[in-house]
């Protein structure tokens, strides 16, 4: 799967601004690292073994010494784990760690953390013919989805959705589904495997240590005295002393991965093709071109003619998953770039772009008028560059098209609210930093307005309404905002009361029943005793409001969650706009109670009840 570039490769474009990006892809025996210096461009590429090291900031800090370059300020590594909040435990090493205190730890400013197949799918749009070796027939389309999947410790899973303006990526468990034999060679395989896990995955067979299981396995089923082999000897055994029991390992091997790929396809519906990565069947790849795997990946039935137009590919390009993380560490800062006007976000990421997208940018920054008002052919030709690299100039700066530009360019040059986000600066006199701090809090509140889910307001303030009693549970910085709500509540003569300590608000949680409500608040909606308060609170029947970001572990707990996804640094500042957000969220569900959910007109003695209501808000 390829997207269409200009002429200029990737290693051309501008070095980025603010130094070199550090990059890594830590598995569970090997950590694969390299600095970014521009898009598409590595050096000082190294692998460090994990077993020389006692946690993730010693191997950090020992590539770092190796490679002296000063502070690094961005950095992204991919891990063979799944990421969910802060606290990373991984799967395959007893290393646990706080992402917030390694980005401490190591002074930087941005630090991300994925999984390794969620970078590796976001690395495939880039990939050439000279990345991929084909294996079998069938084409690519263009702009279609691909899975990815690789056998290696365990067994990655995951895929791309190509979107107008970029592409989605998979996070996916997808080595843990059910292992389905298809002949009665593999159910052998998996009766021996049963007698180690009741539930066998796909992860337990078409892995490293799945290839010394089928070892064992086919030694007692064919009744040969074989001795242990680790992956790695079963592999030379097959390949370079032609083996026989450890040929046919591999052959099961190759046939068990076909079917699993085969079912992605089908899942996905992936006629941009199916990739495949890992540790293990790059290194096998010549052999592999002519294994089971083909013929198994198309043996599906009625759908034998739907595979056989499906590509597979293994990935031959060395650590692609350092590619990947870096295009996500790429998308995260443009859309955090700090540039407020339009006009200032194009001088921010022009370094970023190709040389031809950056003609189109010198274009937009010298004669901004002229590109509002001329056709796309005509912005074409004053910037010496074709009409599509005018289109993927647009989409690189995360819009639809060039309509859509212009529609925002237009705003951001003529529009009437004039607020946009500054950093402040030790430097900076009152004066200016008193004018800064309030448009910030100005524009995010602004953002705030645009991206706001009025559903699940009116949801919150349906459940409001008919709650007998609201609680309030929140720590930290969002007591305030407890407190806050607790005394707006009550003034309406809702019984109401605020929680701030663990232990309180778990006892009171307990203590809950149907008709109850509970609104709990969260900055990152992580915190372990909010979470099992919440628990206890659904579980005596009471329904949850959460006011806290869309992808924690709060909000899915909740019956409605009021999101505020605003991100700040709280290592260097204090949490303002986010308390300001979450007030603004408490104001908004009081009005809402006063005046109805939709506003409708109050009639008869409810009237009165109302005039009350809204003669507490000061608005």
């Amino acid at each position: 799967m390829s997207t269409e570039q200009d002429n200029e490769p990737k290693q051309t474009r501008g070095a980025y601004a603010d130094g070199p990006r550090l990059l890594a892809d830590i598995g569970a025996t090997h950590a694969r690292f390299a600095l970014e210096t521009a898009p598409g461009a590595l050096r000082e590429a190294e692998v460090l073994r994990c077993d020389d090291f006692s946690g993730i900031v010693p191997l950090l800090r020992a590539y770092l010494s190796r490679h002296p370059v000063g502070q690094i300020k961005h950095a992204a590594f991919a891990l063979a784990n799944p990421i969910s909040g802060d606290l990373i435990r991984m799967t395959n090493r007893d290393w646990q760690f706080s992402t917030e205190e390694v980005r401490r730890a190591l002074g930087l400013q941005t630090l991300l953390i994925v999984n390794d197949f969620t970078a590796l799918a976001m690395a495939l749009p880039g990939f050439g013919p000279k990345d991929l070796m084909q294996i079998g027939g069938g084409v690519a389309q263009s702009n279609a989805v691909a899975g990815v999947l690789g056998p290696g410790t365990g067994l990655g899973v995951s895929g791309v959705i190509p979107t107008v303006d970029g592409y989605i990526t998979l996070g996916s468990e997808g080595g843990h589904v059910n292992f389905a034999p298809a002949d009665e060679r593999e159910f052998a395989i998996l009766q021996y495997a049963w007698r180690e896990w009741p539930h066998v995955s796909n992860e337990r067979l078409i892995s490293g240590p799945g290839l010394e299981l089928i070892h064992r396995a086919l030694a007692q089923r064919n009744d040969v005295s074989a001795p242990p082999r680790t992956a790695a000897e079963i592999v030379s055994a097959a390949l370079e002393h032609k083996d026989p029991l450890c040929l046919e390992v591999l052959e099961c091997f190759a046939g068990m991965l076909g079917g699993a790929a085969a079912n992605l396809a089908v899942t996905l519906g992936a006629f941009g093709g199916i990739f495949i990565g890992g540790g293990i069947v790059p290194r096998i790849a010549d052999w592999f071109a002519t294994s089971p795997f083909r013929a198994r990946f198309e043996a599906k039935g009625r759908f034998t003619e739907y595979l056989a137009q499906i590509p597979t590919f293994v990935i031959m390009t060395p650590s692609p998953t350092i590619y990947g993380v870096g295009t996500i560490l790429s998308e995260h800062l443009r859309g955090r770039s700090g540039a407020g006007t339009l006009m200032e976000r194009v001088q921010h990421l022009q370094n970023e772009l190709s040389p031809a997208e950056q003609r189109v940018a010198a274009l937009v920054l010298e004669h901004p008028r002229k590109v509002l008002s001329e056709p796309i052919a005509e912005i074409a030709r004053l910037a010496d560059v074709s009409q599509p690299t005018v289109i993927r100039f647009c989409r690189s700066l995360g819009f639809s098209g060039l309509a859509d530009f212009k529609l925002k360019f237009a705003g951001s040059l003529t529009g009437t609210i004039p607020v946009r986000h500054s950093q402040v600066r030790m430097t900076d006199s009152t004066h200016d930093l008193s004018a800064k701090v309030i448009d910030n809090t100005v524009s995010a509140i602004l953002r705030f307005r645009d991206q706001m889910d009025v559903n699940s307001i009116d949801r919150a303030i349906e459940v409001l309404r008919r709650a007998k009693r609201v609680e309030f549970y929140a720590m930290g910085n969002s007591r305030v905002v407890a407190l806050d709500g607790q005394h707006k509540f009550f003034r309406f003569r809702i019984p109401a009361s605020s929680y701030g300590d663990s232990h309180l608000f778990t006892l009171a949680a307990e203590l809950l029943g149907p008709g109850d409500v509970v609104i709990a608040i969260s900055t990152s909606g992580q915190l372990p005793e909010l979470l099992a308060a919440v628990d206890k609170a659904r579980a005596a029947g009471a329904e949850v409001i959460a006011i806290t970001s869309s992808k924690s572990s709060l909000a899915k707990k909740a019956t409605v969650c009021l999101a505020v996804d605003h991100s700040e640094d709280s290592t260097t500042f204090l949490s303002m706009i986010s308390r300001i957000l979450q007030l603004l969220l408490i104001d908004i569900m009081a009005v809402g109670i006063s005046l109805g959910a939709h506003g409708e007109a109050a009639l008869g003695p409810e009237a009165e009840r109302k005039r009350m209501l809204i003669s507490h808000l000061d608005i």
